[in-house]
């Protein structure tokens, strides 16, 4: 059975706390693992939450602010030492390639793992592959930033009672799946893909809203509560009002918050201001949480 769901590694900002690492999400979806925005100390977060070295098949960098990236020469260098098999492919903003050279060779090991970088520069298609497709938009921040989106194809279920009804059983069901046509759309319904976005340290924007669109899942910073707003609009960020109403306004299913600033003791009050806006689910995320990805709605979105 595919597993789809997110491994909180850390959940601070700039300055991490006695009971929050700073940043860090390991997404499973399916075979796959995207590694985003790992912080200082993922290396050991990702050992804390029982997640190998070998896991991880790419790592996704929104920006080259410390809390987002330091993380990646302890991840690199175990997974060299790990051995990892597999290529693994590294997506960040383009103009900041030389960040991401002196990470990733940040000091001397036994450089064995195949790292391909696949800087971003623009909003689009970064990725495909079976896990479907990797988009990345453009966000506000005073650091050239971008945000992630996944997007499953959407496809087609077989429902057992008309399959029956018209006597197809067997090897019979893979055949009718493969050829389409009217046979197919008789004996299944649609299944709609699933979508994951990811959005960190930026005003609210146009890209906000394009990657949270319908998202089942969306991880979101709310560096900020809403009587801190002129601090978020000053600095780049978000409140957990403004995650709400971003949520809210694009069809999302779960809310993730994260990404608190050090100044707020209570996690609580995230969530009771991220609820007067949106009536879905929402998680205040803390340190290594597993959060799983909703199931599929019936009948679609």
């Amino acid at each position: 059975m595919s597993t789809r769901e997110l491994v909180v590694l850390g959940t601070a900002s700039q300055v991490p706390t006695r009971t929050r690492n700073h940043n860090g999400y390991l997404l499973r979806w399916d075979g796959e693992g995207f590694l985003f925005d790992p912080g200082d100390g993922a290396q050991r977060q990702l050992l804390l939450a029982g997640v190998a070295a070998g896991d991880i098949t790419r790592i996704c960098l929104t920006h080259f602010h410390g809390d987002h990236c330091l993380g990646v020469p302890g991840v690199v260098q175990r997974m060299s030492l790990d051995r990892v098999p597999h290529p693994v492919h590294a997506h960040y903003p383009a103009s900041g390639a030389h960040f991401f050279q002196r990470l990733r060779h940040a000091s001397s090991f036994h450089d064995v793992v195949d790292v391909r970088e696949v800087p971003v520069a623009r909003d689009g298609v970064v990725a495909e592959g079976g896990f479907g497709v990797l988009e990345a938009r453009a966000l506000d921040h005073p650091l050239e930033t971008f945000g992630y989106r996944l997007v499953e194809p959407d496809g087609r279920r077989m429902v057992p009672e008309l399959l029956a009804r018209h006597g197809i059983s067997g090897p019979r069901v893979r055949q009718v799946l493969e050829e389409g046509g009217p046979l197919l759309a008789a004996v299944s319904e649609p299944r709609p893909g699933q979508r994951f976005a990811f959005v960190m340290d930026t005003r609210l924007c146009d890209g906000v809203f394009e990657l949270a669109d319908r998202a089942d899942m969306l991880v979101i910073e709310s560096t900020y509560l809403h009587a801190d707003e002129r601090l978020a609009v000053e600095h780049g960020h978000l409140t957990a009002r403004q995650a709400a109403r971003v949520a809210a306004e694009c069809g999302v299913r779960t809310l993730v918050l994260t990404h608190f600033s050090q100044r707020y003791a209570d996690p609580g009050a995230f969530r009771a201001e991220a609820e007067e806006v949106f009536g879905g689910e929402v998680v205040v995320a803390a340190d290594l949480d597993r959060v799983r990805v909703p199931r599929r709605s019936p009948g679609g979105r």
